[in-house]
């Protein structure tokens, strides 16, 4: 029988509990699942036993959108809360690694990226860990390295970072699916990694480690800060006569608008707004209206919006005009059309 993508079959242990379901693996690296249909019989095998340590959102959000797939999950963390059904968590110290963690073939490590290092070195003075099991992080800006001290284990090491955000661990199942995730680590790890990513509907991308700094500054960017960006401009209409609530609600709707445009077209091609149509005159009354740490956070802005309506075809002398209403330089461009 044809099992899915990963490496050695090794790779997973059987697990005490069993479940029927009825789609195949995507795995190589994991016994098929019960139900799996062999010329028209079914047969009874373990589910494989997937562990995570670290229940904050994400770790929880991965944690019940896996268990949602078929697998075993076990959930760790240092102190007792209430998870979800149907995970259940163990507490330990965290000087000890979960009792369970030999049981488990891939063992994730949901925790802050400050706290990845000091937890592999934990796991590796235990000796937890050993060459068959596949250790990830969720980090997006680490690469492998994070996992130092567990190099001489001989585990596969590597990174999983869902490019999404699971604010509601409940809702981590539908956010994932369809999300890109960016893997990256030794050869079985990032096979293991696209393997999870495809159980979960995901689209899986390969990054080398040394390009995760700069992936995650972009998503930041496109999440983080855009927030952000939304909580000054609802203050700005706060101090323009509006109630935080009514600010929002106001800013709503613009708010879904740019981003239906943004379904439909690239940023390039959806950007809006004074600075993409020249209109100086509006840019020096804004800057003249915010303070001192809202300009200058809107020259930053504007100046990037210049960029983007240079690369779209705006003239010299109307981007030098906007340059100086913004008393900024004239960002470097390469036009379309211009060979070097």
């Amino acid at each position: 029988m044809r099992t899915g993508r990963c490496g050695p079959r090794s790779l997973w242990r059987a697990a005490p509990r069993r479940l029927r379901t009825s789609s195949p693996s995507r795995w190589r690296n994991r016994p098929a699942r019960t139900g799996t249909s062999v010329r028209g019989r079914t047969r009874s095998v373990a589910v494989p036993v997937l562990g995570i340590i670290g229940p904050g959102r994400a770790g929880v959000g991965l944690a019940l959108a896996l268990a949602a797939k078929g697998f075993d999950v076990r959930l760790h963390g240092r102190s007792k809360k209430p998870v979800p059904k149907p995970l259940a968590l163990t507490v330990g110290p965290e000087t000890e690694p979960p009792a369970w963690i030999a049981q488990a073939g891939v063992v994730i490590l949901a925790v802050r990226d400050d706290a990845i290092t000091p937890l592999a070195a934990i796991l590796a003075r235990s000796g937890a860990v050993r060459a068959e099991q596949v250790v990830l992080h969720l980090s997006g800006s680490q690469g492998q390295e994070a996992h130092a001290p567990l190099v001489g284990s001989r585990a596969a090491l590597g990174s999983f970072h869902p490019l999404q955000t699971i604010s509601e661990p409940e809702r981590a199942a539908e956010r994932l699916k369809g999300a890109w995730v960016a893997v990256e680590g030794m050869p079985r790890a990032v096979q293991t990694a696209e393997g999870l990513a495809q159980d979960l509907g995901m689209r899986p991308f390969r990054l080398p480690a040394n390009a995760k700094a700069i992936y995650h500054a972009g998503a930041v960017f496109a999440s983080n800060y855009f927030v952000v960006v939304e909580a000054v401009a609802q203050r700005l209409l706060r101090h323009a006569g509006l109630s935080d609530a009514d600010a929002w609600h106001a800013l709503r709707p613009l708010v879904e608008g740019t981003l239906e445009n943004l379904e439909q077209q690239q940023p390039i091609a959806a950007l809006t707004g004074p600075v993409t149509r020249g209109d100086e005159t509006t840019v020096r009354r804004h800057l003249d209206a915010l303070t001192a740490d809202d300009a200058m956070l809107y020259r930053v802005l504007g100046r990037a919006a210049l960029e983007l309506a240079q690369k779209r075809g705006m003239d010299a002398a109307t981007a030098a005009r906007v340059a100086a209403a913004l008393a900024t330089d004239l960002p470097p461009v390469l036009r379309p059309g211009v060979k070097t």
